[in-house]
């Protein structure tokens, strides 16, 4: 979605990949985290959009803070998610040692109740959240995108146009894997 949101004109796209490789990014989102004041115009300075952790984390407060900004909910199989989030983030926080890190004090700590690896508790955690933002989000401000939807809804929603490319498809568990081999710890 971070590569569609950017090639449809709406990027630069806020994304975890921004908070990992950017100290100052790094720096404002643990600040925030640990209960300092850090307004979102200084979270996301110079992003026009953003998905994925940390931001997915504070949908309720930026759907509040940004009443007119539509919403898309990226959405898979409960069993489709598992596979890919223990492929992935599961696996990355295994790993982590700086116990200051978004993984660990969002992801893990705040979001699973330090349960990330279990199975049936992440699902749970996953269904629940599915089913706040289509409860939470009026539905003309929200589009639930399904994996493989493609560029058609997404484009309708957004008001633009289809473009000549093939939609996205950059965050395999593979790509990720090699994307962020020696990052995630950073975080």
């Amino acid at each position: 979605m971070r590569e569609a949101l950017n090639i449809l004109g709406f990027g630069p796209c806020h994304h975890m990949f921004e908070v990992i490789q950017n100290p100052e990014q790094k720096h404002r989102w643990r600040a925030h985290v640990a209960g300092e004041s850090i307004g979102w115009e200084s979270l996301f300075e110079g992003y026009r959009s953003c998905v994925d952790w940390p931001s997915a984390h504070y949908w309720r407060e930026l759907v509040a803070a940004y009443p007119n900004a539509r919403v898309l909910l990226t959405w898979r199989s409960a069993e489709s998610w598992w596979e890919s989030f223990e492929k992935t983030i599961a696996a990355g926080i295994a790993k982590h040692t700086d116990m200051q890190a978004l993984a660990i004090t969002i992801i893990r700590d705040q979001v699973f109740a330090g349960r990330p690896q279990d199975r049936a508790h992440a699902i749970s955690v996953y269904e629940a959240h599915v089913k706040a933002v289509m409860e939470t989000v009026p539905p003309g401000r929200l589009l639930i995108h399904r994996l493989g939807d493609g560029w058609e809804p997404l484009c309708a929603f957004l008001k633009v146009a289809v473009p000549s490319e093939p939609y996205p498809s950059a965050n395999s568990a593979d790509a990720f894997k090699d994307r962020t081999k020696g990052l995630l710890a950073k975080s």
